[in-house]
């Protein structure tokens, strides 16, 4: 019996990284990072992260995800806004690289927009869904507002249904939290037009919609 055990524990002296799948994974995972960032320069990895970016970026944050110091990072940034301004023999790009709120973003520029939103509301539906209308009607109520508050409220992720109002023109940013940097977002004058009304005060009052007006809307 001694003799048995003592084979098997030198024939299996300890788990290996195959007996752990999960740490396997993650070694794995690891292992593909490493080799997606030797594969692209810092501008790849930075732009990457801006376009799927809802919300500024700060520079600590950027520098984290990709592996790099602050300094870099910064650097980098501050030569892609050049690049995206036409900088030198480049060609000015139709899209322009923000600082806003502590962060980097993109945005379309400016110059731009009117093109842009001819364009979104030929491809929008008429009608807005309804969660749309219930978002449309948080932001009415309690702008300025951060999606977080509005996701809090609704008690569902609202981000799609927030950039389809904003690309309707129903809904624009107005600014910023000044404690975490979150965008606030109001509501536009174009819909002041189809709700034919000529200021936000103008709308009715909440109350007598809900059996609990508070509910919901309280800060």
């Amino acid at each position: 019996m001694t003799d048995n055990t003592e084979t098997q524990a030198v024939e299996n002296p300890g788990s290996s990284a195959s007996d752990t799948p999960g740490l396997e994974q993650s070694s794995e995972a690891s292992t593909a990072l490493e080799s997606a960032r030797a594969a692209h320069p810092l501008q790849q990895q930075l732009e990457a992260l801006l376009l799927v970016a809802d919300e500024p970026i700060g520079a600590v944050h950027l520098a984290t995800a990709v592996d790099r110091p602050v300094r870099e990072v910064r650097k980098t940034i501050e030569a892609l806004i050049d690049d995206y301004n036409g900088a030198g023999e480049n060609p000015q790009r139709g899209f322009e690289l923000r600082e806003v709120a502590g962060g980097y973003r993109f945005y379309v520029r400016e110059s731009l927009d009117t093109i842009v939103a001819d364009f979104v509301q030929q491809q929008s539906p008429t009608k807005l869904s309804q969660a749309a209308l219930e978002t449309l009607a948080v932001i009415a109520y309690r702008q300025p507002i951060s999606r977080g508050a509005i996701a809090s409220v609704r008690a569902v992720n609202v981000d799609s249904v927030v950039r389809t109002l904003v690309g309707r023109g129903l809904v624009t940013e107005v600014g910023h939290d000044n404690e975490t940097g979150a965008i606030l977002y109001g509501t536009d004058d174009t819909l002041l037009g189809h709700l034919g009304i000529s200021s936000i005060d103008e709308l009715p009052p909440i109350a007598p919609l809900l059996d609990d007006p508070d509910e919901g809307f309280s800060e």
